[in-house]
């Protein structure tokens, strides 16, 4: 079935427009959360119809939408009164516990639609954004979880960065935000990557809301965190499906070993590793629709 092109409004009066894949006569919902970097849920959409297919064959509707975190750099139209104002949004500035205000968005758009049943998916970041969800609004209407390829970038840039340098951002990133410059961008980061202090601060602060997955420290490479590890990942409650490809290359080489880790936070959570597939699961996109459909 073809996408219905929809709209509507955050809490803080962001824009944010996506996709609606209709199964007719549904009152249950999935709302689907993309990844960071340059993520959009406009393209490649005929290469990646299998997943809302899939769920309409099950009599359950699919929405799946930008965030205020696609893109790299994109502004946004914030309504102010009867003026619209143009902010800076994306991945550089995106605050990963503001995920809370689209998401609500998105159920009470859906449930002015007449939708009474809800789960929550999320790729990448968007699994991350499922654990700072559910950590800050357990009460919630959802009522199962799909995390697929929850990710461990402050690990990551660790890895890359090295340790003076991580460090070095990190406290020249709160200095930053500290005398209100946060929204800088930073010029001595990694090449190809672009943020600002407020971005890679929320990213890379191994404290903060976005190290869900620090696989990195449990699988002893480094030491970075004060706080508890997995600790936003352990306090779900609801049914929950965690998927992984073989060949992740953001999951530091082995994914059974990954797997196993977050098996003894969540013993109860069903686990898929699909075979041969990367992050992005090229080419296994059909794969991984039927692993999550049968699921649901």
């Amino acid at each position: 079935m073809d996408p219905k092109f929809v709209e509507f409004t955050t809490k803080d009066k962001l824009l944010l427009p996506g996709l609606l894949y209709e199964a007719k006569g549904s009152k249950k919902a999935v709302i689907y959360l993309h990844g960071n970097g340059s993520s959009s849920v406009f393209y490649d959409e005929a290469e990646k119809r299998s997943l809302p297919d899939e769920i309409n064959k099950r009599g359950i509707t699919f929405l799946k939408f930008n965030n205020r975190g696609a893109h790299i750099i994109k502004k946004l139209n914030v309504r102010k009164g009867k003026e619209v104002e143009r902010l800076k949004y994306g991945c550089a500035y995106e605050i990963i516990k503001e995920c809370v205000l689209d998401i609500d968005a998105a159920v009470k758009f859906l449930q002015d639609l007449g939708y009474k049943e809800f789960y929550l998916m999320g790729a990448s970041t968007g699994a991350n954004k499922i654990c700072v969800y559910n950590y800050y609004k357990p009460g919630n209407v959802f009522k199962k979880y799909i995390l697929i390829c929850g990710g461990d970038d402050t690990g990551i840039y660790y890895s890359e960065l090295g340790d003076k340098k991580f460090w070095k951002l990190l406290n020249e990133s709160k200095e930053k935000i500290k005398i209100g410059k946060g929204e800088e961008l930073i010029k001595s980061l990694l090449p190809n990557e672009t943020f600002s202090y407020n971005g890679f601060y929320d990213i890379a602060n191994p404290d903060g809301d976005y190290n869900c997955f620090p696989f990195s420290e449990a699988l002893g490479k480094a030491k970075l965190s004060k706080k508890p590890l997995f600790r936003y990942f352990k306090t779900i409650k609801k049914p929950s499906l965690v998927v992984y490809g073989e060949k992740d290359e953001y999951a530091w080489g082995n994914i059974p070993k990954v797997v196993e880790i977050l098996k003894k936070y969540q013993p109860k959570f069903d686990y898929e590793i699909i075979k041969d597939a990367d992050h992005g699961f090229t080419g296994k996109n059909e794969e991984l629709a039927e692993v999550i459909a049968k699921w649901l």
